[in-house]
């Protein structure tokens, strides 16, 4: 029997009147590499930024490794506006800030890439450690914290080298080319030792070359890192190659899902991103 690592359960999230997604149920098991797919403005990054914790859902639950992190229901003047269902289903609050959904294991890239502009390569991957670091303000002010900053900046060589980029590790991150940026926040995101890592359209201003390596190094750090990956791409070529199921959204709802084979062929996708041809 598979097991969750990501739950989203009866997910709605509007905006005033708007749904950006709408009822959306989906499961990501451990070890697998799953794509959330679909047309621009489907409602792709807002389901991303509803399990990372960046918006409250309107409606809904989210589970990470079996327990209920995040949950919510139509309160105040949406409960007139509320368009979904389900909503008798969702009455408790739980709306964690992004650093605690962070901590407890779900890591994530952005579609724009968001390095520290002025730090360098390593210094981008020391931040990210001290999420995990145990010290306070009295312990680093009277320097009692050296042991954990020296096992820290061990780590963050350690992580450069096994992703092949400690040839780099001194340079400024944003002075890289586009493919080494994207490395270098994905191995930013490694450095908060996630067990769930989200990718928002990786391949993003890629060229083909790049996207060629970049499925390579995703299947990869999947497999050397034992991490779960739920991932939004427009790349079909990579999203066909490396995902083990995908779901499709189409103006926030789910409209298929399935293995590589069963998705691409299902005509509700090829009309979501192909149109379907009016009668003449």
């Amino acid at each position: 029997m598979s097991e969750n690592v990501l739950k989203i359960d009866h997910v709605t999230m509007q905006f005033g009147g708007v749904v950006a997604v709408d009822d959306l149920n989906l499961e990501v098991n451990r070890g697998e590499i799953v794509s959330l797919i679909g047309p621009n403005g489907a409602g792709k990054t807002t389901a991303f930024n509803v399990v990372t914790a960046v918006y409250p859902p309107t409606n809904g639950a989210v589970y990470f490794e079996g327990k209920r992190v995040v949950e919510n229901h139509p309160r105040g003047k949406m409960k007139k506006l509320y368009n979904g269902g389900h909503a008798d289903e969702y009455m408790k609050t739980i709306q964690p800030t992004p650093d605690k959904i962070t901590k407890l294991g779900i890591a994530r890239t952005f579609q724009n890439i968001r390095l520290f502009k002025s730090q360098t390569v390593f210094d981008n991957i020391l931040i990210a450690e001290h999420m995990r670091r145990t010290s306070n303000l009295f312990t680093a002010t009277l320097h009692l914290n050296g042991s954990e900053e020296a096992a820290m900046r061990k780590e963050a060589d350690r992580l450069l080298h096994i992703l092949e980029l400690d040839d780099v590790r001194d340079e400024l991150a944003t002075s890289l080319p586009y493919g080494k940026q994207r490395r270098v926040e994905i191995a930013r995101a490694l450095a908060t030792k996630p067990s769930l890592l989200l990718l928002d359209e990786p391949a993003a201003g890629m060229n083909p070359q790049e996207t060629v390596e970049l499925t390579s190094f995703i299947g990869r750090i999947r497999d050397d890192f034992h991490l779960t990956i739920f991932m939004i791409e427009h790349h079909m070529d990579l999203v066909m190659e490396i995902s083990d199921r995908i779901y499709v959204l189409d103006f926030g709802k789910l409209i298929s899902h399935g293995t590589p084979d069963v998705v691409q062929n299902d005509p509700k996708v090829i009309s979501a991103y192909l149109g379907v041809q009016e009668d003449e």
